[in-house]
């Protein structure tokens, strides 16, 4: 992995470790909002039976009340419990209030003892390997089961089951070996995408420094056309080369991609949108493309330019719809 970590990553890890350290560990997931809410689906939180904690649900406003309850059933002689608890916080306005909910906002929380049977070891491992995992939990057992699930799974929660779902939310197919892609690989994790790198120029693979995002050798149409583009996919074509960008941007805007943008000036932008329609593609396919890639915050260093781009692909995740002047 990079530097940076995902939410979910940097929380399973800290549960494992003590988990192994002999701590009592419970887990806290974030299964549905209403009104306001600081913090999306699927938030993580682990709490110990010695009192700390890593992650977060609700921004700050719960985590202390959920980490008396865990303290309480630390301290009790009853034992580690082994079913999870559903909370629902904010029903009532006093509620609120006491939560420092905002705008009225109410989360449903399950809380769940991690035990042997609860596969968190199996699901950090997965995670790792950067693989979408679905994690079905048994409310009443705390028994888990870990399998590849779908692009388009979400969490599920009813009386009896947990479903949550882990690894990377979305793929970057990235044209393009050089500096912003480095510093996209960098950023991406954290930000829940997984990024794939193709470039068929032996002297950009040669000088790529990341071990754990191996490049395809492909010609971009044939790795774009392989990986099958669609709703959570962005494709970004980064080489400046007309060569390599417009094979892989042909296939990418004939396809289902959330997400398709290139670097490159304005004024090549426009000559390459004239190229593009010289290859059957509809004008209203070419209005897909996102150029020059990214949001306008006056980006110039390759870092700054990947943060642009990640903006951007986070409002089209999140169904953010911005004016570009």
């Amino acid at each position: 992995m990079s530097g940076m970590e995902s939410a979910d990553l940097g929380v399973l890890r800290t549960a494992v470790a003590w988990r192994a350290a002999g701590v009592p560990v419970m887990l806290a997931t974030l299964v549905e909002t209403w009104g306001s809410a600081p913090r999306p689906i699927g938030a993580l939180l682990v709490l110990s039976g010695d009192g700390r904690l890593h992650g977060s649900v609700s921004g700050g406003c719960i985590e202390d009340d959920l980490l008396d309850r865990v303290r309480a059933c630390a301290a009790s002689t009853a034992g580690w419990p082994r079913a999870a608890e559903t909370i629902t916080y904010g029903i009532t306005s006093e509620e609120a209030m006491r939560f420092g909910l905002p705008c009225g906002g109410t989360l449903r929380v399950v809380l769940e003892p991690l035990t042997a049977g609860s596969g968190i070891e199996a699901l950090l491992e997965a995670v790792e390997a950067r693989r979408l995992v679905q994690r079905s939990l048994d409310l009443a057992t705390g028994v888990a089961r870990i399998e590849d699930c779908a692009p388009d799974a979400v969490l599920r929660c009813d009386d009896a089951t947990l479903r949550s779902v882990h690894g990377p939310r979305m793929r970057i197919l990235v044209i393009g070996a050089g500096q912003v892609a480095a510093y996209l690989d960098d950023m991406a994790s954290a930000l829940d995408f997984q990024v794939l790198v193709c470039d068929p120029r032996e002297e950009y693979r040669a000088s790529w420094t990341r071990p754990q995002t191996p490049i395809d050798e492909r010609m971009p149409d044939d790795f774009v056309t392989a990986l099958v583009p669609d709703a959570r996919t962005a494709v970004v074509a980064l080489t400046h080369d007309p060569k390599q960008d417009d094979l892989a941007l042909i296939e990418a805007l004939r396809s289902k991609a959330l997400y398709v943008g290139a670097l490159g000036s304005r004024v090549n932008q426009e000559k390459r949108r004239a190229r593009l329609l010289e290859f059957d593609l509809t004008p209203a396919q070419i209005d897909r493309l996102r150029g020059p890639v990214g949001l306008p915050i006056g980006s110039r260093s390759p870092p700054e330019l990947a943060i642009a781009i990640l903006a951007d692909l986070i409002a089209a995740r999140q169904g953010v719809r911005l004016v570009r002047v």
